[in-house]
C-alpha cells in the first residue's frame, strides 16, 4: 500500500508532495529511495498536512501521538483496531482531523449505505450472511470491511454485534437462528478483496458483491480522503463524508 500510494501521489504533483515514507525502525528498506526523493525512515521529520496511515495497530498509536503533537492530520486505513485503540482515536481527534475507514474503496462505502438500506426494508423475515475473502497472508479475519458491513446492518436494524453476529458454524445442532448476522472468513492465494453480503428468504435470494482486483483502489479513495482531511478540523470523520452521504 505504501509503494502504491507513493507512485499514485506522484502522478497528481498539482494535488500531492511526497514528503516523507515510514516504516518500522527493523524494516530493511529503510534509507532506501522511495521514488519521491524522499528515503524511508522511522521518524517523522518533515513538516505534513496529513499522513496516510496503513500499518498495523501497533504503529497506529504511535503515530496517533506523533500526529498529534505535530499537529498533522490523518487518514487510518489500518484495521484489526481493538476498541482502546478506537478510545485513542476519539481522543487524538479533540485535537487533529482523523479521517478512519475499514475500507478507502468508494465503491465498498456506497456498499455500506446499500446494505443498511436493504436489511432495513426487507425486514426480520430475511437471513443475513456475510462472506469475505482475502489473500493467504492477511492477518486479522473477520475483515475490517466485513465487521464494517455487520455494523452497518446491525445499525440499521436495531441490532447489536455483540448479541447478533455469528461467527462461522460448526457442529451437529447449529441451525440458524433468527436475527442473527453470519460472518466467514475465507483466506486464499493472492485474493485481494471480495466481500458478499446475502439476503435470503423462502422463494428467493439477494446477493450484494465487492470485488477489488487491485489495491489501487483502495490508494484512489485514500488520496481522495487525504485532500478531503487536509484542511478539516479537529474531529472525527468518514469515507461517507468524503462522497457527501
Amino acid at each position: 500500500m505504501g509503494s502504491r500510494l507513493i507512485a499514485l501521489a506522484l502522478e497528481q504533483p498539482e494535488h500531492f508532495r511526497v514528503v516523507a515514507a515510514l516504516e518500522s525502525a527493523a524494516s530493511p528498506v529503510l534509507g532506501k529511495d522511495c521514488a519521491a526523493g524522499v528515503r524511508v525512515s522511522a521518524a517523522l521529520t518533515s513538516p505534513a498536512d496529513v499522513l496516510i496511515d496503513f500499518s498495523a495497530p501497533a504503529a497506529t498509536r504511535a503515530l496517533l501521538d506523533i500526529c498529534r503533537q505535530k499537529k498533522i492530520n490523518m487518514v487510518i486505513g489500518t484495521t484489526g483496531l481493538t476498541a482502546a485503540d478506537h478510545a485513542l482515536i476519539d481522543a487524538a481527534a479533540a485535537d487533529i482531523a482523523i479521517l478512519q475507514a475499514a475500507n478507502t474503496s468508494l465503491g465498498v462505502n456506497v456498499l455500506l449505505r446499500m446494505v443498511a438500506d436493504m436489511a432495513r426494508q426487507l425486514g426480520a423475515s430475511y437471513d443475513i450472511e456475510i462472506v469475505e475473502a482475502h489473500h493467504n497472508q492477511k492477518k486479522d479475519a473477520p475483515s475490517g470491511t466485513a465487521l464494517a458491513l455487520a455494523e452497518s446492518i446491525a445499525k440499521a436494524t436495531n441490532r447489536s454485534l455483540e448479541k447478533h453476529l455469528v461467527h462461522g458454524r460448526h457442529g451437529t445442532e447449529v441451525p440458524r437462528i433468527r436475527g442473527t448476522i453470519g460472518m466467514h472468513a475465507l483466506r486464499m492465494g493472492d485474493v485481494v478483496g471480495e466481500h458478499t453480503v446475502y439476503f435470503a428468504a423462502p422463494g428467493e435470494r439477494v446477493e450484494v458483491k465487492h470485488i477489488a482486483s487491485t489495491r489501487d483502489t483502495f490508494v484512489r479513495g485514500a488520496l481522495q480522503a487525504a485532500r478531503f482531511i487536509a484542511d478539516k478540523k479537529p474531529g472525527r470523520y468518514s469515507m461517507a463524508h468524503v462522497l457527501g452521504m
